[in-house]
């Protein structure tokens, strides 16, 4: 391994005072900053006095800058890697160039701190031993419905990031995909003043959500009760509908494939579902 350093800093969510004290002192003892938006970072660094150069490392251009952080790499630099906000490569740039940094032979170092998932998962109630993490989901309605139908099964809690234009549209997915009474947690503004929480069953949130338009602000964590253990192989309503309307014209092994390419649910478990119908 190479001498030379890439460090994975995460930086706070909102609250300042959540800036730890190693991060403070890799970002000022570093020889290049890489931040998704330097503007927005600029403002950050401003608030503790670092006076580290920042390059610009996001989304559309880190193919693009891998090859400037090696080259630095090589020349014996430290660099830092910093997000908007919260740990880098969590719905953040940065996978690219964590794996192209490792092929090259350097290490690449976590400095642990905030994440929005972390933090609302563990102050939420839900169920946290077991947990998955999608994302945003997708921005068009028809596809956001089927990716929520295809995870309606899904036994362990599961966590999103949404935006606040589409938090409304995004809960009423919810509901028709996992059903209006499965309960959910939504996090708002997390650590910051208005920082919220909302539970109740999906139709609740939703409705609260909706009668108030200060809760459709900031970002979102939004995370969803897993299906009972005993309801794992029962079908949501939708997919039900699309089994049926396979079983009426395809046998029972042709529509269960079928199905199961269409909603994402298991084919053993859409399988089952269709023999059970006949």
């Amino acid at each position: 391994m190479s001498e030379a350093v890439l460090y994975v800093v995460a930086t706070p969510i909102g609250n300042l005072e959540d800036m730890t004290p190693r991060a403070l002192r890799i970002l000022e003892s570093v020889a290049l900053i890489a931040a998704e938006d330097t503007r927005h970072s600029g403002r950050l660094l401003s608030h503790f006095n670092i006076k580290t150069p920042m390059i610009a490392v996001h989304d559309h251009n880190e193919r693009q800058q891998q090859q400037k952080i090696i080259e630095k790499l090589q020349q014996g630099s430290d660099i830092a890697l910093i997000s908007d906000a919260g740990t880098p490569l969590i719905s953040d740039p940065g996978f690219i160039l964590v794996r192209e940094v490792r092929a090259a032979g350097f290490s690449v170092v976590p400095l642990p701190g905030c994440c929005a998932l972390i933090a609302a998962l563990c102050a939420s109630g839900v169920p946290s031993d077991r947990f998955i993490f999608e994302g945003f989901p997708p921005a068009k309605s028809q596809q956001r419905l089927n990716f929520f139908t295809a995870l309606a099964g899904e036994n362990r809690t599961l966590v999103f990031y949404e935006s606040p234009h589409r938090i409304v549209d995004s809960l009423a997915d919810i509901v028709a995909a996992f059903g209006a009474g499965r309960p959910v947690v939504i996090a708002r503004e997390l650590t910051k003043t208005f920082e919220t929480f909302i539970n109740g069953s999906a139709a609740e949130v939703l409705a609260q959500v909706e009668a108030d338009p200060n809760q459709r602000k900031g970002e979102f964590v939004v995370m969803v009760e897993g299906a009972p253990q005993q309801d794992a192989g029962l079908l949501d309503p939708r997919s039900s509908e699309v089994l049926d309307i396979l079983l009426e014209e395809l046998s029972v092994k042709q529509a269960s494939a079928l199905a199961a390419r269409i909603t994402g649910i298991k084919k053993k478990v859409i399988y089952q579902a269709a023999l059970d119908r006949k």
